[in-house]
This record gives structure tokens, sequence and C-alpha cells, in this order.
């Protein structure tokens, strides 16, 4: 079982991020997209109950038929706070990784992992906790800025603080708007942005997570009714 240290307050949350983030593995490109199993993560809340639902989808890369797949229910023990809302979801999000019988492969988050104002999203939090390959693939782009990618599917832009680079907006469909993908661990940007493509074969989404995302709230509806 993977421990996950839950800190008490927002002070001690920001300085396990701080002692985190020096774990996180940037030097490594990641598997070939289309190799091996990429999985999905989501959550979904209750905020009335405090119910926090996870899933973990694991597909095949290179057909993207599912393989596996896992929920785990949880309460919600931490407030929601900006920049750290890792803290909310990575008990339940590992619980559904532990659940799984198939090797997960690359994991692939709905949110951040270098583009987080600390440098340290979800995307990175799961890698360093699990030793797992992870990217992030947000549908908004947080507090940063970017220019418009070109209107082609695989066109992208670099997501920018300042003048360093946490990301790229990339357009995975022609006539939708950019996801945001990131870094989370032992994965490179380029490695990031091609396995993104490859999972957003007709959607602006990853198959990933979009079927983490059915899979949590179909799981949620279940878990309150």
């Amino acid at each position: 079982m993977t421990t996950f240290p839950m800190p008490a307050d927002e002070a001690e949350a920001r300085a396990l991020q701080d002692v985190l983030r020096e774990r996180v593995v940037l030097d490594e490109s990641g598997p070939p997209p289309g190799t091996g199993h990429v999985t999905g993560v989501d959550v979904a809340y209750d905020e009335e109950r405090d119910v926090v639902v996870a899933a973990a989808v694991v597909l095949d890369a290179a057909t993207l038929d599912v393989v596996d797949r896992s929920t785990a229910r949880g309460k919600v023990t931490f407030p929601y706070v900006p920049g750290l809302l890792a803290f909310r979801e990575i008990p339940a999000v590992l619980a559904a990784l532990e659940a799984l019988t198939a090797d997960p492969g690359l994991v692939v988050c709905d949110g951040y992992g270098r583009a987080h104002p600390r440098r340290f999203g979800l995307a990175s939090h799961l890698g360093v906790l699990t030793g797992l390959p992870v990217i992030g693939v947000a549908k908004n782009p947080f507090t940063f800025r970017y220019g418009q990618p070109g209107p082609h599917r695989g066109d992208f832009s670099p997501l920018l603080d300042g003048e360093e680079e946490v990301g790229r907006a990339l357009r995975t469909q022609e006539g939708t708007r950019p996801v945001f993908v990131s870094v989370g661990h032992r994965t490179g940007l380029d490695n990031a942005c091609a396995h993104t493509l490859a999972l957003a074969r007709d959607f602006r989404q990853p198959e990933t997570t979009r079927r983490a995302d059915a899979l949590c709230r179909a799981a949620l509806r279940e878990a309150v009714a």
C-alpha cells in the first residue's frame, strides 16, 4: 500500500510539496506512444456528503481498448485550496490504482504536473508517490499565459510562467480549444504531447480521461444513491 502523508494544514501541505518536488525525475523521456498500457485517473465529488470517488481505467495504448478498471471511495479530508488539490484527490486515486490487476504503464491525470505555481501539481505528486511515469493533461491553463496554437491537430504553443516553459497548449482536434499538457514524472514534454495526441484520436480530451471521468461519475452516483 502506497503511503500518503496527510498534512494538518495549508502550511504543512506546502512544505510537503517542497520536499517531494525534489524527487521529481525530469531526465527520462518516458515510454513510446502507442505501446504498452496507458491509464487515465479522475475523481468526482459529492461535497455535501464529503465523498470522493476515484477511477482508474487502463487502456491498451495501441487499440485504446479497456484492459482493466477500478474505483475507490473515500472521505474528503482536506479543504479546497487552489494549488493544493492533490491532497484532496490522491488518497482515493492511489487506492484506485492499487486495486488494478494490470500494469498501469503511463498514467494520464486530468490536471497539472510542472504547470503548477509550485511546479508540483497532481501529476508530479502522483508520479513521485508511485514511481510511475505520469503526465498532466488539463482543460484550462491555471494561471499561466500562452499564445493560441495554430489551427491544426498537433499545433502547439508554450505555456509560460515568465520566460519558463512549464507546459504546452496543444491542439488535439481542429475547431476545438487546446488542452494543456505538462510533465509530471519520468516523462519529457515532447513525449507527453505525443501521448496526448495518440490518445485524443476523435475528441479534444484523451480517451483515458474520457473513460475515467465516465467511470468515476457513475461510481459516485452509485455510492451516494
